[in-house]
Parts: C-alpha cells; structure tokens; sequence
C-alpha cells in the first residue's frame, strides 16, 4: 500500500468552535447534527486506522476570529503530546490593514506552515463563506497574502470556479509563495455547464506553478462517498494540473457525516491507481511532503 499523508484533516473541541454551539446556520455539507460534538485526535487516529496514513495536515476550523492564536498553540500542544498532526494550517485575518502581527504571534509554533481565509462566494446562499465574489483581490487581501513569503508561508485558497480567475492574479502575483486550492476547486454538481466551468477554471488556475490542489471534500455537495465522482473528479484534475500539484485530504471529520475513512480512502486510492504508481505517489505522499513539509 502507498503510504499517504492526509492533507487536510480537523480536530475540535466544541467549545472552542461558535458554529458548532450556537444556532444551526446553513453550511455547503448539509445538516451536521453528528459533528456538533468534540472530535480529538484519539478518534481520529481511531478513524483513520489501517489506511496507511503516516502523516496528517490540520487545517482551521473556525475558531473566533480573535483565537486565532489560541488554536494553533491548541494544535501545537496537541502535536507535542501525541504526535499528531505533523503540520498546521492556521488561520489569520486577511482583510486586516496589516496582517503581519498576527503572523508574528503564528509563527513561535513550530508546525505552522501556512494559512487559510475562506475566501469562496456562490450565487447560492448556503454555499456562501466570504463577503464577496471578488474578495480574494481586495487590496488588503491582496498586500497581506503578498507578505506571507516572508515567512514562508503558504495559504490555502478556497473559491468556486467563477472566483478562479480572480484566483489567478492573486496566485500569479506571489510566485514565491505555494498555494493550495482547496477540495480541488469545489465541483457543484454534475451537470455539464457546471462540470465544464470547473474544467475551465482549473485550467485558467494551471498557468501558475506555484498552484496546486488538495483532492479534498469531494463529497462536499452530494453528501456522499461516491466512487464515480471521485474518479471524475481525479481524472480531469490529473489531467489539467497533473499528479505532482495534487494531494489527497480526508476532510474529516466532515466527510464523516457519509463515509467511514476507510470508504473514502480506498475510493481515492481507487481513482488514482488508474494512472500509475508515479501518480500513487504523488498523490498520495510527495505532493504534500513537498508543499507542507510535515515533520
């Protein structure tokens, strides 16, 4: 079995996250009565048994905006104690006229490694996390995500393909930085105007080397583990930006809400057999070994 990090995982304590004890809101996943619980490393080790991941990637679930910090030293702890995860994803307020006193504050953690805003916009309301389609070239966005070579650091990048040509300056902009699409660029549903405008924003995002993409919450919209759209979505993605910009993300424990990690796993192992175990590889460990350096 080829040896896998996942790049994109979540522990939480309840507490800690307003969306999970507050009032139910509208979320792209569906309903998420189950996760509305602490989730901590012990399950998911538990979960993740016997799949062959050696490595995991923790990326920010939500914290208040003001525990930013609280979070990663939450992560860092958690490291120190058990090992896990071997990287930190954390998050830092883009929107801010200077964002690099936060970031400061970020890096005395040892496994940071870069950060996510959420920055996706949809004409559907519930698939709405940002303040507006064209948030990702706001000019504060944009002077914060060009700092963050600095520190080198990457920054995880979510949009809807209507985004990702606004995606492409701010990718284009920062060459010395990695950036890392998220969920592989969030593919709606099926139907071909919607496949297609997903084809072609991945091309559009392709021109930039410093881009690559997590093949990640694949089961974000239809709520399900599902083999066929897996590989669909495997296949188009290989093809466009190639096995070696891509990494595999259990997203757990959303994904959760449907699947076991061991059905998610082997539909992934599945799809990317299928191209060889150059692509196994890639996919799988040297992709996310590269961009996220996981201790």
């Amino acid at each position: 079995m080829q040896k896998a990090i996942d790049a994109h995982f979540h522990i939480w304590r309840q507490q800690d996250q307003p969306w999970l004890v507050g009032p139910m809101v509208l979320r792209i996943f569906g309903p998420y009565e189950p996760i509305r619980r602490d989730y901590p490393i012990g399950e998911f080790l538990d979960d993740q048994k016997g799949s062959g991941v050696e490595k995991a990637v923790y990326v920010q679930t939500n914290w208040a905006k003001e525990d930013f910090e609280k979070e990663v030293a939450f992560l860092q702890k958690t490291a120190d104690e058990t090992g896990w995860p071997h990287a930190i994803v954390g998050y830092a307020d883009m929107t801010v006229d200077d964002v690099r006193p936060q970031i400061d504050r970020l890096m005395q953690y040892r496994l940071l490694r870069g950060v996510r805003m959420q920055l996706h916009w949809h004409e559907t309301p519930a698939f709405r996390f940002a303040a507006s389609a064209d948030q990702v070239i706001d000019p504060k966005v944009r002077a914060n995500v060009a700092r963050l070579k600095d520190y080198g650091l990457s920054f995880d990048l979510q949009l809807f393909p209507a985004q990702m040509k606004d995606g492409l300056t701010l990718v284009g902009e920062n060459p010395q930085t990695n950036f890392i699409l998220t969920h592989a660029g969030m593919l709606t549903g099926m139907e071909p105007e919607t496949t297609e405008a997903w084809k072609e924003g991945l091309r559009t995002l392709s021109a930039a080397p410093n881009l690559y993409a997590k093949l990640s919450g694949l089961g974000t919209f239809v709520h399900r583990n599902d083999p066929a759209l897996i590989a669909y979505i495997v296949d188009n993605a290989i093809d466009i930006l190639g096995a070696d910009h891509l990494m595999f993300g259990s997203n757990f424990p959303i994904e959760k809400l449907w699947t076991s990690h061991a059905e998610l796993i082997k539909a992934h192992r599945d799809a990317v057999a299928r191209h060889g175990a150059a692509a196994e590889a890639d996919v799988f460990w040297n992709t996310a070994e590269r961009v996220y350096r996981p201790v």
